[in-house]
Order: structure tokens, then C-alpha cells, then sequence
């Protein structure tokens, strides 16, 4: 698994958009057992938080040392630095297996084959990424798109097409189970959604080739079209959900 966030890990856990509680409802009606989950590629382990409301215990792994320093501490949540591919993890034991918003970073068969080791029989495996977001200012959803495919669209990582296409063109070698959609709504000031752009990989990418930031490009056109008012911004969210056999 690549990482793209050891840099920004701050940026990442204080501007980046929180999953709904509806979401991990949903997921649990599928879930068998309530022992043991893990979260894959969890950066500052906003999943693994949630999940051990639910699970006697949650193991949440990661390759960013940077990111898991961010990460809220709780008892029943073991961090380690690790890779999705190839863990330490005992075989047979996870009722639940999380990636969120990591999916497009993994090496999917390494994946799925320690999956199959390390998972219950029965167990689910569940796979949700959200898109970018739209507001109800057709002028600011147009300058985020051209921020997004102009400005800093040669600087994503070709991995970042499987987003663009809501993981459908990935492997999921699971049974699959019903789906539906979600969505993420938050109140921004403009603050909030210059600090959201600085987290994106394309833009670290970009100061690292430029040696200076693109967000300066668009800043008074966002300032114009926000001033100090907060928007409604909504994040689609798709979810892939499975069960291992």
C-alpha cells in the first residue's frame, strides 16, 4: 500500500469530512458477531473510533506512522503500523473487515488472499469511499472542478481514477450484499474548505514539483464567491459490502 498522507497527516485529520453514523448502522446488520474488527488503511482511525462502539475489540493498521500519531486513543483499539497486504494478524479471527476512503491504494489480491486468512468464515468486509463534494453554488462546484482537473489533475496518482469511478472497476471477490446510498453534509466556512483542497495528495504532489502551493490560484475567486457566509457541502458515498466465504 502507497502512502500519501505522512505529510499532511494534521491536515488530514482536522479538515477531512466525518462518515454518518447511518452508514456503520447499516453495515452491522450483516455483521454475525461482535468480537473482533479491523480497519485497513486507517489514517487517524476515524473508522476505528466508530467501530469500537460495536466490537469487544477493533484493530486499526496503517503505514503511516504520521497518520496513526493523530489517531484518539481508546481501550479497546490496538494501533499498529502495518500493511494491508501482509499483517500479523491471527488467522480466522475478524468479524469485520473496514476500508475507507483506502480501497484504490491496496494491492487487491495481496489483499484479498490475506483476507481469506485472517477473516471468519461468514464474516463481512465492508469498502466505502466518498466523492467530491457539491454545493449549491454552481459557480464554486465549477471552480472545484477545475481546481480538481485542471489545476492539480496531472498531479493525482493514477490510482485516484478508481475514485473517480466509485471502486466499480476494482476487484470485490466477495459475496455480495445489498447496498445503498450515503451521504456526508457539513456546514463550511471558507476556511474549512481551503484547509479541506490542502489535504488532497495532488496538492502536496504539486508543491513538491512546484515548490509552492495551488491553492493561492483559485483563493480569490473562493473569497468571492463564499465571503464569511458557510454552505451546505455534501459528499456522496459509495459503499461496497461483503461477505468472505
Amino acid at each position: 500500500m502507497k502512502d500519501r498522507f505522512s505529510i499532511q497527516a494534521d491536515a488530514y485529520k482536522k479538515f477531512r469530512p466525518v462518515y454518518p453514523q447511518a452508514l456503520y448502522n447499516y453495515i452491522m446488520q450483516f455483521v454475525q458477531d461482535r468480537n473482533y474488527a479491523l480497519d485497513v488503511a486507517t489514517g487517524n482511525g476515524q473508522a476505528a473510533v466508530a467501530l469500537a462502539s460495536y466490537f469487544q475489540k477493533v484493530y486499526a493498521i496503517d503505514t503511516s506512522t504520521a497518520q496513526l500519531a493523530q489517531a484518539p486513543k481508546k481501550e479497546n483499539i490496538e494501533y499498529r503500523q502495518c500493511a494491508a497486504e501482509e499483517t500479523f494478524l491471527a488467522a480466522h479471527t475478524f468479524d469485520l473487515v473496514t476500508v475507507a476512503q483506502a480501497y484504490h491504494w491496496l494491492e487487491h489480491e495481496a489483499f484479498a488472499t490475506e483476507v481469506l486468512r485472517i477473516a471468519k468464515q461468514g464474516a463481512v468486509i465492508a469498502v466505502w469511499l466518498y466523492d467530491r463534494f457539491q454545493t449549491a453554488n454552481a459557480a464554486l462546484n465549477e471552480l472545484m472542478d477545475h481546481f480538481y482537473f485542471q489545476i492539480t489533475g496531472p498531479y493525482w496518482d493514477a490510482a485516484r481514477k478508481h475514485v473517480d469511478n466509485h471502486y466499480n472497476d476494482l476487484p470485490f471477490p466477495y459475496e455480495l450484499l445489498p447496498t445503498r446510498p450515503f451521504a456526508i453534509e457539513v456546514r463550511w466556512t471558507q476556511a474549512h474548505l481551503m484547509g479541506y483542497l490542502s489535504s488532497w495528495s495532488s496538492v502536496q504532489k504539486y508543491i513538491e514539483v512546484h515548490g509552492r502551493s495551488p491553492l493561492p490560484l483559485i483563493q480569490a475567486e473562493v473569497a468571492a464567491l463564499m465571503g464569511a457566509e458557510t454552505i451546505v457541502v455534501r459528499f456522496p458515498i459509495y459503499l461496497h459490502l461483503g461477505r468472505v466465504g
